[in-house]
């Protein structure tokens, strides 16, 4: 068969971030590292949540962060390790189809560990 594919498990990752400036600069820490394959920033969300015995509202950015699932490990240290939060947002989904080539090129776009 002509140029199978060899696609892996794959996820989507969502971290909050408390502005543009941020969210670029851990975007781009990101795909250097090759910890995922892209970074889609999302601005002008507002979280509503419970912290510190009270109900919190700030504005943020989302970051939807496609890669290997085996990365999920080594890209919740970089995250940890890079951001501004006590305790940042780390929420992987898996996922479960899609184009074949574009899940390739997550696999083709990312370290093995």
């Amino acid at each position: 068969m002509e140029g199978a594919l060899t696609i892996v498990p794959s996820i989507v990752v969502y971290v909050t971030v408390p502005n543009k400036e941020a969210g670029m600069k851990l975007a781009e820490s990101i795909i250097k590292e090759k910890l995922a394959a892209c970074v889609n920033r999302v601005p002008g969300i507002e979280s509503v949540y419970w912290w510190d015995g009270k109900v919190e509202r700030d504005a943020e950015e989302l970051l939807i962060i496609k890669t290997r699932e085996s990365l999920l490990g080594a890209l919740t240290q970089h995250v940890k390790s890079n951001h501004e939060y006590d305790v940042p947002e780390v929420i992987a989904l898996p996922i479960t189809g899609g184009n074949e080539k574009y899940l390739q090129w997550i696999k083709d776009s990312t370290r093995d560990k």
